[in-house]
């Protein structure tokens, strides 16, 4: 699909979505493509952040929630939070607690930039934030190749079993990645191949986004 940048980005920050089934490589292709954007400004989102606070369900309620369906996110926040950013004001991005599944007391502060990159498998099946990105990208990586980088991730990061992890990918990630993960890559602007490297799906991401962009929409810092 050839990328079309929709109008009016000039007057605030530009969204760029980066989204792909769990394991894709989101996160560390959202931060290469960022070094690559220097020197603008870059703010990278993770909208994993935004996971419905669920301190009001017992521990063993919360382990049953379906995790990998839209509604798992507080998306209204999430939609303000983009507005804002976009409209050239900082926020206070939430902090999750996966092992718990709560939100934090914490919150993280997100200055406002030139661009900025939304990641996560389901930022493009939430209807109210398609009018915000200026730019999606969709990572097409490897089932098996998304599986391992999944188990490693949460035995390492989020406190979880091994037995646990086995358990939500048959239930929930696997269904949920083909009833509204995969069907959004349509939507994409870029569909990057999968088995690409990290440094070859940055360049193309850019390669790509600077083509979008007319001539001057962004303006650099300094």
């Amino acid at each position: 699909m050839t990328p079309t940048a929709k109008s009016g980005h000039a007057n605030g920050a530009i969204l760029m979505g980066i989204a792909g089934g769990t394991g894709s490589g989101k996160t560390t292709i959202a931060h290469a493509v960022a070094r690559g954007l220097a020197p603008l400004r870059v703010a990278i989102v993770d909208a994993d952040a935004y996971y419905r606070d669920l301190s009001h369900l017992s521990r063993e309620a919360r382990t049953q929630v379906n995790f990998d369906h839209p509604q798992a996110l507080d998306a209204a926040l999430l939609c303000e939070q983009m507005r804002t950013l976009k409209s050239g004001r900082p926020i206070a991005k939430p902090c999750y607690d996966y092992a718990r599944h709560t939100r934090a007391d914490a919150t993280t502060h997100v200055a406002p930039a030139d661009v900025l990159i939304l990641e996560g498998i389901l930022i493009y099946a939430l209807p109210a934030l398609q009018p915000l990105f200026d730019f999606k990208v969709f990572l097409d990586e490897w089932s098996d190749v998304r599986l391992i980088r999944r188990i490693e991730r949460d035995l390492k990061t989020r406190g979880r079993s091994l037995a646990d992890i086995l358990r939500q990918c048959g239930e929930s990630v696997g269904p949920m990645f083909r009833a509204h993960v995969a069907p959004t890559r349509e939507q994409a602007d870029l569909v990057v191949a999968p088995g690409v490297t990290i440094d070859a799906a940055a360049e193309e991401i850019l390669a790509a986004f600077r083509h979008t962009l007319a001539p001057g929409a962004v303006q650099t810092s300094g």
